[in-house]
């Protein structure tokens, strides 16, 4: 896998450009530090020449406390680079982050499906982090390496052209060589961060289902999957380590080779009587301030090597489009809406049909008692509704707007829906409520929570609204999490609702609360009522009842209740709950 140098340098610009003051910034600071770096050698020579010919104290004394100076100013300097370099990388890291994650929320519903949480969570961050070193330690060490490197060998040219070119060449070979190498362990860091990915996903699935793998028994053979995975992220862990690290190996002998030509030709001119003794320790100081460029050059690759990598593997999730275009047209911003599906037949996969020629319409305010077994497209029917995918064929509507000309943002706000298992955050109820808008006060929160009954509720919470909720809603039981989906609810003030029985798992002591706070979310919106209990179809107007993803029977509530021969009637005598199953 070749990863291009444009691509390298395109991902900087993008993620640096916003922070161009500081670069600038750490430019100089870069700049200071290296002409810093090649005075000091300088500075030695002269001490020790001055030495030889029998300088005075004082000379040698001041010359050895601007040793010192240059000395403590140049670590300083490099101290605040790396501070500086690491500050902006890890901006540029965040930056770059905040897409990708923006951009996975983005892509279509499929593109989810077929991959685990914790993948994503290894592509978003593990990737990503990868790219820390790259956008930070990268710029200090191979900027500025290369900075040092030439100002060294310009030095040495100046001193003597003969050592100049030696060592010239030393660093042409050694860079070949590094440019050579360069994309050689990036294969084996990709399968590295791929397996790495598969332990992550693996991780995330066996921890969601815990209890099931308890409850059956399935430890061992979980542990033994593990184990699989482990070994093989070692394995490929080790590979990719042992190949990065064969640049340093090689680097290690070129240095010996420069080092001594370096000496050889040093002593060589010293005895013929061109140079001095303190210009003989140049020459050595100077090989060493080249080989410290190189090697950092050569880390910087070991990491470039894993940055290609995550760079390959963010360049391909980035290439990812979703297929469901945004539309242009509004809905009408407040008041109930009317729902409508036109012979829509819809697949997830080719060829099987989970919906076949849908059609039914519900006006606005009306309620709607969707019935059904399961798999007879009850769900589907709601994704289609917030359009999380589109229709196979036929249109659905939803306020005179068809869903696929519909703006998104638009109609997931004028469409809502409380599930059975409710989705809470480790965070405050506050957050939990606005989904961590700011924007809404928390006078509109108290007169939500007042408007549904539910102050005293909220009053009997330990801290109230800064109440702060384990993952998951620990702490509260399933009902008191139903109340706080129907507050959230409340706050988009949605014109369709859509319920997933909010009763099935309601305890005794806030049915009563979720009683009353169902009648105010019904009132002027329309709804529709996934249901799986009797008590719940009897406040809907409408019964709809799907059958292998087609309308079995469709009508008002009273009409099919006392009618004999309806389905409905048969289902009210022989139990919802039974039929249902």
């Amino acid at each position: 896998m070749n990863i291009p140098l444009r691509q390298y340098w395109s991902l900087l610009v993008v993620y640096l450009r916003p922070q161009k003051r500081r670069a600038a910034l750490l430019a100089v600071v870069l700049l200071g530090s290296i002409a810093l770096q090649l005075v000091n050698p300088q500075i030695i020579r002269f001490f020790i020449d001055t030495v030889k010919n029998g300088g005075d104290l004082s000379t040698l004394a001041a010359t050895g406390l601007l040793f010192l100076g240059v000395g403590l100013a140049t670590q300083a300097l490099s101290v605040y680079a790396s501070y500086l370099g690491t500050d902006v990388g890890w901006t540029a890291t965040n930056l770059l982050r905040s897409d990708l994650a923006a951009h996975c929320l983005e892509l279509d519903m499929p593109f989810h499906n077929e991959r685990t949480p914790g993948e994503l969570i290894e592509r978003i961050d593990g990737d990503v982090t990868a790219l820390s070193n790259f956008f930070s330690l990268f710029v200090v060490r191979i900027v500025g390496g290369g900075m040092l490197l030439f100002g060294a060998l310009a030095l040495l040219y100046r001193e003597d052209w003969r050592v100049g070119l030696v060592l010239t060449l030393f660093a042409i070979i050694s860079m070949a060589v590094l440019l050579r190498f360069q994309n050689f362990a990036v294969p084996a860091t990709t399968a590295e961060r791929e397996a790495s990915a598969t332990l992550y996903g693996f991780l995330e699935e066996r921890l969601a289902g815990l209890d099931d793998i308890r409850a059956n028994g399935a430890g061992p053979f979980v542990m033994r999957r593990f184990h699989e995975i482990a070994r093989t992220l070692f394995h490929t862990g080790r590979k990719a380590q042992m190949m990065r690290t064969l640049i340093w190996v090689i680097l290690i002998g070129f240095f010996s080779l420069g080092e001594i030509g370096a000496l050889g030709m040093g002593i060589y001119l010293f005895q013929v009587g061109s140079i001095t003794l303190g210009t003989v320790f140049l020459f050595f100081q100077y090989t060493e301030l080249l080989q410290g460029p190189l090697e950092q050059i050569s880390l910087e690759l070991q990491d470039l090597q894993k940055a290609g990598a995550s760079i390959g593997r963010i360049e391909e999730l980035l290439k990812i489009k979703r297929e469901m275009r945004d539309g242009a047209e509004d809905l009408p911003r407040s008041g109930a809406l009317e729902v409508k599906f036109d012979h829509v037949t819809f697949e997830y996969a080719p060829g099987v049909p989970v919906l076949k020629d849908l059609s039914f319409e519900l006006a606005p305010g009306r309620v709607l008692g969707l019935l059904g077994r399961t798999g007879s497209g009850k769900s589907s029917l709601t994704r289609l509704l917030f359009r999380l995918y589109d229709p196979t064929a036929g249109s659905v509507t939803v306020g005179g707007v068809e869903t696929g000309h519909a703006r998104l943002r638009g109609l997931r706000t004028r469409v809502a829906m409380v599930t059975q298992e409710v989705q809470l955050f480790h965070a405050t109820v506050r957050d939990n409520l606005t989904f961590f808008d700011e924007s809404i006060s928390d006078a509109r929160i108290m007169e939500v929570i007042d408007d549904l009954g539910l102050g005293d509720w909220l009053e009997r919470l330990p801290d109230g609204l800064d109440t702060e909720l384990a993952g998951n809603g620990g702490g509260l039981s399933a009902g008191e999490a139903q109340l706080l989906a129907f507050t959230r609810i409340f706050l988009k003030d949605p014109g369709v609702v859509i319920l997933d029985e909010p009763s099935s798992r309601m305890d005794l002591a806030t049915e009563s609360l979720l009683e009353r706070a169902m009648v105010k979310l019904l009132e002027g919106r329309t709804a529709i009522i996934i249901a799986h209990r009797l008590s719940t179809v009897a406040r809907a107007d409408e019964i709809l009842i799907l059958e292998n993803g087609s309308v079995r029977e469709h009508g008002p509530r009273a009409g099919l209740e006392a009618d004999p021969t309806t389905h409905f009637h048969r289902l009210l005598q022989t139990g919802l709950e039974k039929e249902m199953a």
